[in-house]
């Protein structure tokens, strides 16, 4: 029986962190992309990229957002200001 270090728990439990906070983001951004594409059809693959690129908090933002969204521009328009 081979007795782990203190460093290797403390990575184990960081690599496990980072695989939960990963496929968090990777969920939301899925929901969020079945949601609009519901909501507004088969988006460019263009918005799909932009999409892609948002932060974890930008996603959420943008799963508040979309329920005001009719059109794609509306879309457009929101990524539009989160640029800048």
């Amino acid at each position: 029986m081979q007795l782990m270090t203190e460093w290797e728990r403390k990575g184990r439990r960081q690599g496990r962190q980072e695989g939960r906070q990963e496929g968090r983001q990777e969920g939301e951004r899925a929901i969020g992309e079945q949601l609009l594409n519901f909501r507004l059809g088969n988006l460019p693959t263009e918005l799909n990229r932009q999409i892609k690129q948002l932060s974890l908090s930008r996603t959420e933002e943008l799963a508040k957002a979309l329920l005001n969204f009719e059109t794609i521009t509306d879309l457009e328009e929101w990524l539009a200001q989160q640029r800048g």
